[in-house]
């Protein structure tokens, strides 16, 4: 997977990992992958919903050692 931009969101409580997020998303062009690290076990939930409201897409979660991974392909701008 070809990752534009890693966030660590690790040690962030909720709503953090999704304003950090946010704002990673915006720096980077669409079709781009951001890569994000996160230790909240909300951010499950919440990363996956807010990807899908902005018309991102989730391309993959896992959990590695306690540290959640999510790979997210940015959405195309609106014309």
């Amino acid at each position: 997977m070809n990752v534009k931009k890693v966030l660590d969101a690790k040690g962030l409580a909720c709503p953090m990992p999704i304003v950090r997020t946010k704002k990673a998303i915006g720096k980077i062009n669409s079709g781009e992958i951001i890569e994000i690290h996160a230790t909240d076990p909300g951010a499950k939930n919440d990363l996956t919903a807010w990807a899908k409201s902005g018309g991102h897409e989730l391309l993959e979660s896992r959990e590695e050692d306690g540290v959640f991974k999510f790979w997210i392909k940015k959405a195309r701008d609106k014309q």
